[in-house]
């Protein structure tokens, strides 16, 4: 199993994202949640170009992922799940988890450094909310989590298979949980939870604050509960309320010059 992920780790996370991609946008187009003012036209060719610049990035400057320090991790003994002997689905499982929890902490940092916010401020800007929000990041902020990950594949001796399965679960459960998409309120009442599902996380991209300040994860929902910063419902109805921040609210603001330019602007001259 670990080798079929290994060999085959980009054909499988392109293969997700891709097929993850245009499902949450055929039914983003068949069942919508909220009409959209700034449309997709406007809004799309920006977000994709920024994800394909951070991908470019990336590769250049980490020319080793975290895939790769878990395979020398292991190959060097280090870290808390090289030390101790568990069966190799269960080591899998708990990695996925604590890899989960450690991103549901990073994102609560993020929000609450103010250095760091003004980095994730960019990916909470987008004045509408669809799957091409859920890959809209700062390569600055992309760069740091990548840090991040690599000192925790390393510190908890992360398997390889788990690195991957993570990254293809982190990245479609963010276009998932950003979808403008319409989930029956039964549906979305179970799958809560267990799942960040897209009615729960659209609350914390509400312009009102304490909204902004709650259900931080972006995959399991048990860490918002579990801490504290679950919201049920958005105070003025998920077609009622606003989607971003006071500001960088005006359409040029959803050009690629203007988001890899937003972290250096001042709040008072956006």
């Amino acid at each position: 199993m670990e080798n079929f992920l290994l060999v085959h780790e980009n054909t499988i996370r392109l293969g997700v994202f891709l097929g993850v991609f245009a499902i949450m946008a055929g039914w983003e187009i068949v069942r919508a949640k909220r009409p959209q003012t700034l449309t997709r036209r406007r809004r799309w060719p920006h977000n994709i170009l920024l994800v394909v610049l951070n991908t470019v990035l990336m590769r250049l400057i980490f020319p080793i992922f975290p895939v790769g320090v878990a395979l020398w991790a292991s190959l060097e003994g280090w870290g808390l799940f090289n030390l101790i002997s568990l069966p190799s689905v269960l080591e899998v499982v708990l990695a996925v988890i604590l890899l989960d929890l450690a991103i549901y902490a990073q994102h609560v940092v993020f929000h609450k450094v103010p250095l760091l916010w003004r980095l994730h401020r960019m990916h909470h800007a987008d004045t509408e909310l669809d799957v091409t929000s859920g890959a809209r990041f700062h390569p600055i902020e992309i760069g740091l989590s990548l840090l991040i990950k690599i000192v925790l594949v390393v510190a908890l001796g992360i398997p390889a298979s788990a690195a991957i399965i993570f990254e293809v679960i982190l990245n479609g459960a963010a276009m998932f949980n950003h979808a403008n998409v319409n989930l029956p309120g039964p549906v979305d009442r179970l799958l809560r939870w267990v799942l960040v599902t897209p009615d729960m996380h659209r609350i914390h991209h509400s312009e009102i604050v304490k909204e902004t300040d709650s259900n931080y994860g972006f995959n399991l929902s048990c860490w918002d509960r579990l801490f504290g910063t679950y919201t049920e419902q958005p105070h003025h109805g998920h077609l009622g309320m606003t989607i971003g921040l006071p500001i960088f609210r005006t359409a040029k603001e959803a050009r690629l010059d203007k988001l890899l330019t937003q972290p250096f602007r001042n709040d008072k001259t956006a």
